[in-house]
Formats: structure tokens, C-alpha cells, sequence
């Protein structure tokens, strides 16, 4: 795996791997040197004693922590050794490095990088004098030494007025400084002290909500926490209105969270954009790590996003070296694309940055893109969907959309291995769009026009750190569901404003997969999925576990099988099982069942399982009809067929209810081919429903003695729902059903 990272507009990290490796593309198994973060939430659970929080930037203020470590590849021989040395230091310091306070019970700040890394050792800077430092770590493996460098810029705090100079449209810097006036960031010292934020603020929220905030007496750098001390200014005892603007503005300059909290301490840069303003770039930290958002977004109960996001699958987003497909794969290549870039493949993971600008508000949330999004069935009838509505969700639906015109690229594209609408078409399935519909009108669920912020509204559904599934469900993991050590938990506090109290999203509506039972929707769809599967090459066989894998597509399959295999791609990639439009992943499976089946003569069997058993002449032929029992044992072919049974192979009639059965030695070893199905006999009951009822099936062997519920009470749908029993071990037995408002 190669992995390319870089810091844009910075010199630190880019410098270390130009000169380790001589190419800012970084393999896998070199030695790597790195500034890691640190969290609060890792101080406190690990814990990490004597530490304090870092956002691993290469710019930092004086007496603040950089925690460095050397990596080596993962599969490296165990010995490594690293000789550390403080190679560069500004006029004036005394600096040496220092034991790192990270132990080896801290893990690699990447998850990406823990796959392919593991430390081979650490050491911290903590930076006297103002200037540049250069760390080199010399790592020997196996008697071959790798000299890797860091560069560390140490600097005091300016404050927004120094920033504003040239970043509000100045001396050819970005104009950031107007746009990000406008964010919760820019008034969060303000509102604290006035009261706003909460009734609860205190000085210690400073060490987040200002800027260089740091009571450690080692750092004397121009933070909050100094000038307030050089001013006598103290945290008012009476959060009121009006606190803020009695403020010094000396003060207020440093305070708020601001350019320097997430770019470093800037006063090197200042002072050298005066007359190198291009070299002044490698002076101050512009990167795109979690690692400066999450050195406060992740500590106690309400910074709880960095936590929720490291258990998420985006905190693992795959490397990716193709351009086309970084716009997703990657965090910097979504940015550039949403910018109308060519996407860069730099590797960071799918995070804070990618989805939020941490300079612009126009959005909520400071979503970075709420654009329409235009799907890809451009051959569709007056032209692709675009979709218009769905909230904040439309920042989700950038990415996870369908790659392919579905209608067009099942008649152009030949089968094979990476056949598909490639992994991601949840949009497409949530507005009910651009699968293969065979010219019918396939019906929506409502869930597209009624849920206001869509992909949003459930999967990042609010969660208490004391509930038992957090970190793993909801807010910024995005999971719906978690199989915990005490079983299953699923998120449906969304659903029930439409759905009613439900406790898991797999709840009965209707047998869609028309096996007699009414199941949950999620089981039907995949009895439907099981159908359209057995109908696929190699017909008759079963492909269980629902996966592209298992269904083996390849250039063997003709148009009409491809077609039915994007449905069933589309179905299974989307992975919802239905729940995010249950209507159309129903209907589109629907749609290829019927044009597979061609089921001509409309007697309830498939025109191709009877072609194959009862060859070209079957239409004619009495032993393929639906009620004909070739094989003699009173198995009808509609039940064979149903079972994917061969119609000529006869059953074994045995006692205790067995009806049928086949395998070659009854009761042998399955290991040894001796695979047997058995078919008991079975009560079907059958009752009319309304929807505010819900119903009891109960049975009795003496209808003078007590009834026993069979099963859990049924929701009632408006239909009849049929309910089968097995009755093998009975010699009689009666039925009843007994209903009541729900919840009765």
C-alpha cells in the first residue's frame, strides 16, 4: 500500500518525507517520523499521566508539547533501534528532547497507520525559544540505518488582529478571517462569559475556547492565559451580558477559537511574510488531520464527536492513489472536489475537515457542500434524477450514489467480477431512482419527502454517553445498529414519529417474499434476494451470504441475467435491507423475478425450472404440471419448485410428520454429503387484520384445557396475514386467534 501525506501550504511533514524517502509518496514499509496528536479523552480513559492536549501540528507555541514518534512497518523485525538527536535549534534555546509521556499503551493516532505501523519509539519537544527546530531520528533495522527529519517551528500567539492584516482580502492571502467571523467559533469566549453558551461556564473551558490557552509555566507565549495575567483580568464570578465587552481588547484579541488554535502560534509566520511572504508557508500548520479539531471535539460528555468518529468506518477510509476515485476515497480529495478541483490523493481519512469548512457558516453546521446532487441515469426519460431535497443528508448523498446509469450500463457492459453500481447507491435506493425497472412504474416509501435532513435525521441520531451502545451508535459513527457483548442494539428512536414504538428495524408488514410467512420487512427482502439469486447462474443453485462475491458474475451472463444481477447488486450494496425504501428494493426485485421467470402459461412454476426438468416440450407435457407428482411420493412440482427440488427424484415418506424427505443416508453425516431436507406437516392459519389491532395465535390440544400463545402477538396490517405452525409432534391439536388495541 502506498499512502502519500502531506501538509498543504506548510513545510513540516511534507519536508520530513522528501527527506526520508526523496519522494512525497510514502511506501508502507519505510521507517516514518510524525507529530502524533493528543486528546483529552485519551488523557483521561488511557490515561496518558502528565500529558496535555496537542493537535500533532508542526507549528506550536513556546513550552507547548510536540509528541513525536517513529514508526516502522508492521511487519518489521522486532529490535528496531532509534537514536534521537536535536539536530537545528534557534539562538537562545535549551531545549533537549525529552521521554515521551505516550507509552506504548497509546496506540498509533491513525487507523489506517496501525494497520500498516507500529512505534518504534517517542520522544517530545517542548520548545524554549522562538524559531525552527529540526529533529532527527535515526532508525536501524537489522543493522540498515534510515535517517528520518522533523521540522518544528516554536512561536508566541498574535492574535486575530495580526491575522486579519492579510487574510481579509490583503497582501494576496485567502480572505478567511470575514467568513470565519461569521462561526460559532469566533464568539465562543464572548458568549461563555455573557452567559449564553451555558449557566456552567468556567476558566478552565478557556483551554478550548480561547486561544493559547495554557496554564503550564513553561508556557509564557502570548496565549489567553497571559495576557489576562498581565492585565489582572479574572473569569467573572457572574456569567451576564455585557461581561465580554468590558473585556480588554488586548484580551479580546487572544480570545475565541481563532486562526492560532488550529494553525499554531504565529508570529514566525507574521514576521516572515514580511519579506519571504512564500517561505513564510512553512512557518504555520495548514493541514487536514482530525488531530486539530479532535484536540478538543473529544473529551467528556458533550465533546463527544472525536470518540463517535474514531469508532466510524470514514476514520478508516481506504487509501486511494486514483484521482477519480479520491473525490470520495479521500478526505483531501472530497475537499478539492467540492471545489471543482481535480481531487488530490494526499491520504487523510474521511473526517472533521472533509465534511465541515472550519472558515465558512453559510451553510448549517458548516456543512462544506449542500449542493443538489444529479444522479448518473442520464439515458432516463427527460434526462438524470437531481435531487433537491434532503437536508443536511445531501452532504452524504455526494458520495454514496451509484456510479452507473443502470438502464444503459447493463446493455453495455459485459459481466464480470467488478460488475455492479459500485458499492455505494444509497441515494439512488433512498429517492427510488436508477435501477432496472423493465418499463414498469417501480412505487417509492415516503421516507425521501418526509424526513427532513434524511441520511442525517437517523444516522446521526443523538446518543448519551451513558448508554450502553456509545461510542459505537449514532452522532458521528453513523451506525444505526451494533452487535454488542449483550446482543443486538438498534437506533429506531427516529423511526417511531411515523412507525409507532418498534424495537428493531426488521418489524412485520407483509410475506413480500411469498413463502406463506409474514416475516420482518428486512427477512423478506432477503428471501427475495434468496429467490432472485436461485434464478441466476448457476441456475438452481443457492448463493447465500448476499454478496457480490457469492453470485459470481462473469462474462458468461447474458443481458436479461445482468440486469436482474444490478438489482440484486443494487439491493445488497445499498445495505439497508430495505429500510431505506422499502417499496422500490421490493419492486426491483419484484421486476427481475417476473422477467426471469417468464412464466408464460401463468401456472405459479417458472418457465425455466420446467424447461430444465421436463425439457423444450414441457408446455405439452402432463407431467410438468403444477399438481403432477412425477416421482410418484405425492410431492406436487409446484412444492419441488418451490423448494428447488428435482421433480423426478422421489422423497422418503417417514412417521412423527415427516411428509418428505431426500439426502443420501437419512440421519448420516452432513460433512460426508449426506445433506437431507425434511419437509413436517404444518397448521396454516389465516385471519383478516386492521392496523390498530394486534393478534394472539393460541393452541390447545383439549379445548377443555388452557390455551398456550404460539409465538409473539402480530401487528395488524389491514390484511390477511397467514401464520404457519408446525404441528409434527401433535396428534391433534386447535387453533384460535384473540386480538386488542395494541399494546393490550
Amino acid at each position: 500500500m502506498k499512502i502519500n501525506r502531506t501538509t498543504r501550504g506548510a513545510g513540516g511533514l511534507l519536508a520530513v518525507l522528501l527527506m526520508a524517502t526523496g519522494t512525497a509518496s510514502l511506501m508502507a514499509q519505510d521507517p516514518m517520523l510524525q507529530a502524533r496528536p493528543l486528546t483529552p479523552w485519551e488523557i483521561s480513559s488511557i490515561p496518558v499521566a502528565g500529558a496535555q492536549p496537542s493537535g500533532g501540528l508542526h507549528t506550536v507555541g513556546l513550552g507547548q508539547p510536540a509528541y513525536l514518534e517513529a514508526l516502522v512497518a508492521i511487519d518489521a523485525p522486532e529490535g528496531a533501534e532509534v537514536t534521537w538527536a536535536l539536530t537545528k535549534s534557534p539562538l537562545g534555546s535549551i531545549n533537549a528532547l525529552e521521554d515521551s509521556p505516550l507509552g506504548p499503551e497509546v496506540p498509533i493516532y491513525n487507523r489506517m497507520e496501525r494497520e500498516e505501523y507500529k512505534i518504534a519509539g517517542r520522544k517530545m519537544l517542548r520548545p524554549s525559544a522562538e524559531g525552527q527546530y529540526t529533529v532527527t531520528a535515526t532508525v536501524t533495522i537489522e543493522g540498515t540505518p534510515t535517517e528520518l527529519t522533523f521540522d518544528i517551528t516554536a512561536a508566541t500567539y498574535m492574535g486575530i488582529n495580526t491575522c486579519t492584516l492579510c487574510h481579509s482580502g490583503g497582501a494576496g492571502a485567502p480572505d478567511v478571517v470575514d467568513k470565519w467571523k461569521m462561526t460559532g467559533h469566533a464568539s465562543i469566549t464572548q458568549r461563555d462569559v455573557d452567559g449564553i453558551t451555558s449557566s456552567h461556564a468556567r476558566e478552565s473551558c478557556l483551554a478550548c475556547h480561547a486561544t493559547g490557552y495554557d496554564k503550564n509555566p513553561l508556557a509564557v507565549n502570548g496565549g489567553f492565559d497571559d495576557v489576562a495575567k498581565a492585565l489582572e483580568w479574572t473569569y467573572p464570578a457572574e456569567l451576564v451580558p455585557g461581561n465580554y465587552d468590558a473585556m480588554p481588547a488586548k484580551l479580546k484579541n487572544v480570545s475565541n477559537v481563532q486562526c492560532e488554535s488550529c494553525h499554531g502560534a504565529a508570529s514566525q509566520h507574521a514576521i516572515t511574510a514580511l519579506t519571504d511572504p512564500e517561505g513564510s508557508k512553512a512557518m504555520v500548520d495548514v493541514n487536514f488531520m482530525a488531530g486539530t479539531c479532535t484536540q478538543c471535539h473529544s473529551g467528556s460528555t458533550h465533546h463527544t464527536y472525536g470518540m463517535e468518529w474514531e469508532t466510524s468506518k470514514h476514520a478508516a477510509a481506504v487509501v486511494e492513489e486514483r484521482s477519480s476515485c479520491a473525490g470520495c476515497h479521500q478526505g483531501i480529495g472530497f475537499i478539492d472536489q467540492t471545489k471543482g478541483l481535480e481531487p488530490g490523493t494526499e491520504y487523510t481519512p474521511i473526517n472533521c475537515q472533509t465534511c465541515h469548512d472550519p472558515h465558512d457558516a453559510a451553510n448549517p453546521h458548516q456543512i462544506r457542500t449542500l449542493a443538489d446532487v444529479t444522479l448518473m441515469d442520464a439515458s432516463k426519460p427527460g434526462g438524470p434524477t437531481v435531487v433537491t431535497e434532503g437536508g443536511n443528508g445531501k452532504l452524504c448523498m455526494q458520495c454514496h450514489i451509484s456510479r452507473r446509469d443502470a438502464e444503459d450500463y447493463v446493455l453495455t457492459t459485459n459481466g464480470s467480477n467488478r460488475f455492479g453500481p459500485h458499492h455505494g447507491p444509497q441515494t439512488d435506493m433512498f429517492v427510488g431512482a436508477n435501477a432496472v425497472t423493465y418499463g414498469k412504474d417501480i412505487p417509492s416509501s415516503a421516507h425521501y419527502g418526509s424526513i427532513e435532513d434524511s441520511c442525517a435525521t437517523c444516522h446521526m441520531q443523538p446518543i448519551s454517553t451513558t448508554d450502553p451502545g456509545w461510542p459505537n451508535l449514532g452522532g458521528h459513527t453513523w451506525e444505526m445498529a451494533w452487535d454488542g457483548p449483550d446482543g443486538r442494539v438498534e437506533m429506531t428512536a427516529a423511526c417511531t414519529s411515523c412507525h409507532g414504538e418498534i424495537e428493531g428495524f426488521n418489524f412485520r408488514r407483509k410475506d413480500y417474499d411469498g413463502d406463506g410467512i409474514v416475516e420482518g420487512v428486512q427477512t423478506e427482502v432477503r428471501g427475495l434476494l434468496d429467490r432472485l439469486a436461485i434464478m441466476l447462474p448457476p441456475v438452481g443453485v443457492p448463493k447465500p451470504n448476499h454478496s457480490a462475491t457469492n453470485l459470481g458474475i462473469n462474462s458468461s451472463w447474458n443481458k436479461q441475467q445482468l440486469a436482474a444481477g444490478y438489482n440484486y447488486l443494487f439491493v445488497v450494496e445499498d445495505g439497508s435491507w430495505g429500510a431505506h425504501n422499502m417499496s422500490y428494493a421490493v419492486g426491483i426485485l419484484e421486476a427481475a423475478i417476473a422477467d426471469l421467470s417468464g412464466d408464460a402459461n401463468k401456472d405459479g412454476i417458472a418457465d425455466w425450472w420446467q424447461e430444465q426438468y421436463f425439457g423444450a416440450g414441457w408446455a405439452s407435457n402432463p407431467e410438468a404440471a403444477p399438481n403432477a407428482s412425477p416421482a410418484g411420493d405425492g410431492m406436487p412440482n409446484w412444492l419441488k419448485f418451490s423448494l428447488n427440488l428435482d421433480p423426478h427424484v422421489a422423497g422418503v415418506v417417514l412417521p412423527d410428520g415427516v411428509v418428505y424427505a431426500n439426502g443420501k443416508a437419512l440421519g448420516g453425516n452432513p460433512a460426508e454429503g449426506a445433506a437431507e431436507i425434511r419437509i413436517y406437516t404444518a397448521a396454516e392459519i389465516a385471519f383478516s387484520t386492521v392496523v390498530e389491532e394486534e393478534y394472539q395465535i393460541q393452541a390447545t390440544s383439549d379445548v377443555s384445557g388452557g390455551w398456550q400463545n404460539v409465538g409473539e402477538p402480530i401487528p395488524g396490517t389491514g390484511e390477511v396475514i397467514s401464520y404457519l405452525t408446525p404441528t409434527r409432534h401433535n396428534v391433534k391439536q386447535f387453533y384460535r386467534v384473540v386480538h386488542g388495541p395494541k399494546g393490550s
